[in-house]
């Protein structure tokens, strides 16, 4: 049985490392949970009790976003582009719809400490459609 058990051991270490998530990961899923197909009991794992927002327009905690999965705006959708990660900071890209009278274009910056989402920084602007050099403020991600 010792035998059974130690020959066995190599293969949950592989499982349960294999089932980590990166921070990249880990906000790709949060910010899906919250804003591109909402679920506010994901949302409730994925970010940390002690959230700190640095938007003006929001408060500490973990609550708005919860609430927003919970009652997403009639029309409101959020377009992830390209993703950077570094270390435990992640930048999304992204396109939203609704949260003003425009289109708007913006970087979400997230921490994550030990696999939840802790804070979040972000800037946004109205998209603009005709620009000088022709390409757009927004495209899909890279892959």
């Amino acid at each position: 049985m010792k035998k059974l058990a130690l020959a066995t051991l190599p293969l949950l270490l592989s499982a349960t490392f294999a089932l980590a998530q990166t921070p990249k990961e880990i906000v790709v899923e949060g910010l899906t949970a919250v804003f591109v197909e909402p679920n506010p009991e994901r949302v409730k794992e994925l970010f940390s009790p002690n959230y700190i927002q640095h938007n003006p327009n929001f408060p500490n905690g973990p609550e708005t976003v919860i609430g927003f999965a919970t009652n997403p705006p009639p029309g409101f959708s959020y377009e992830i582009g390209n993703v950077i990660a570094e270390g435990n900071l992640v930048a999304v890209h992204f396109r939203v719809v609704g949260f003003g009278p425009k289109p708007m274009i913006g970087v979400d910056i997230l921490r994550v400490e030990d696999g939840l989402i802790v804070e979040h920084w972000d800037v946004l602007q109205e998209e603009v459609t005709e620009t000088v050099s022709g390409n757009p403020m927004f495209t899909p991600a890279v892959q």
